[in-house]
C-alpha cells in the first residue's frame, strides 16, 4: 500500500518540476534576449547627424547660406525668398543697364529728362485744376535724415580701412599664399575690365549675386563634394609650387619680436 502511494505522488511531483523549469527557462530566454537588445542598441551605427556633420562645406561654413549672407531682407532677396522683390530688383538693374549700355543713355540726360517731365507734369496739374475741377496734386515735402548717411559713412570707413590693413599686410612680405592669391585675382579682374566697361562688369556682377548663391542653396549636396576635389587639387599643386619655387627663393634675416 504504501508503494502504491508513493506512485501516486510520483507524478504529480514530476509534474511541479516541469512547470518549475518551464518557468526558469522563458525567464532565462528573456533576460538572455533583453541583454542581446541591449548589445544592439549599444552596437547601433553612428547616427546621420554626427555623419552629416563631417560633411565638406564650400569655405568651411558651418551655418546655412542664409545666415552667412548675413540674413535678414538683403539675404532673402538675394536667395529668392521673395520672389517679386527680387525680380523687381533684378528687373530695374536690366533696365539700367539697357538704358545706360544699349541705347548709350547718359546718367545726367536722364536724371533732367526725368526731372523735366516730372515738373512738367505737376505744373500742368496745379494750373488746370479749374478746368479738370480735381484738387491740386500735393507735393511732399523731401527731408533726407542725416543717420543713414553716417551709417554708410562710417561702414564704409571701416571697410576701406580693413582693407589698407589687408593689403599693408600683403605688401610686407609676411604671407606669400595671400600675396599670389592677391596678384592672380587682379590680373584676372584687368583682363575682365578689358572685355567690358565698369557699367557692365558691375551688372554682371550684380545678376551673379542674385543666382549663384540660390543655385548653390538648391545644389549644395552635389556642389560640396566637387569643391572639395577641386580644394585638394589646389591645395597639391600649391605644395609643388611651394617645394620648386618658393623655397628655394632667399629670405632675409628674421627681426627679433619686441616683447
Amino acid at each position: 500500500m504504501a508503494e502504491q502511494a508513493e506512485h501516486k505522488e510520483n507524478p504529480a511531483e514530476s509534474i511541479m518540476e516541469k512547470i518549475s523549469e518551464k518557468i526558469h527557462g522563458d525567464d532565462h530566454d528573456s533576460s538572455s534576449s533583453s541583454d542581446s537588445d541591449s548589445d544592439s542598441k549599444t552596437q547601433k551605427p553612428a547616427s546621420p547627424s554626427s555623419v552629416k556633420a563631417e560633411v565638406y562645406r564650400l569655405f568651411g561654413r558651418e551655418r546655412p547660406v542664409h545666415h552667412v549672407l548675413g540674413g535678414g531682407k538683403p539675404a532673402d532677396v538675394v536667395l529668392w525668398r521673395n520672389k517679386k522683390i527680387s525680380a523687381g530688383v533684378l528687373g530695374v538693374a536690366s533696365a539700367v543697364w539697357v538704358l545706360f549700355e544699349l541705347i548709350e543713355y547718359h546718367l545726367l540726360t536722364l536724371v533732367c529728362h526725368i526731372s523735366i517731365l516730372a515738373l512738367a507734369v505737376l505744373f500742368l496739374w496745379s494750373n488746370a485744376q479749374s478746368f479738370i475741377n480735381k484738387a491740386p496734386p500735393r507735393i511732399p515735402e523731401v527731408h533726407l535724415p542725416e543717420e543713414p548717411f553716417l551709417q554708410v559713412a562710417s561702414a564704409l570707413t571701416i571697410e576701406i580701412n580693413r582693407a589698407l590693413a589687408v593689403l599693408h599686410s600683403i605688401a610686407s612680405g609676411r604671407d606669400l599664399k595671400k600675396f599670389f592669391i592677391v596678384i592672380a585675382a587682379l590680373w584676372v579682374l584687368s583682363i575682365v575690365g578689358s572685355w567690358c566697361n565698369f557699367l557692365t562688369l558691375f551688372y554682371i556682377s550684380f545678376v551673379l549675386l542674385h543666382t549663384v548663391p540660390v543655385l548653390y542653396e538648391k545644389y549644395e549636396d552635389k556642389v560640396d563634394p566637387l569643391a572639395e576635389k577641386a580644394t585638394i587639387e589646389i591645395k597639391k599643386q600649391y605644395g609643388v609650387f611651394d617645394a620648386k619655387v618658393l623655397s628655394k627663393i632667399p629670405k632675409g634675416p628674421l627681426k627679433a619680436k619686441r616683447v
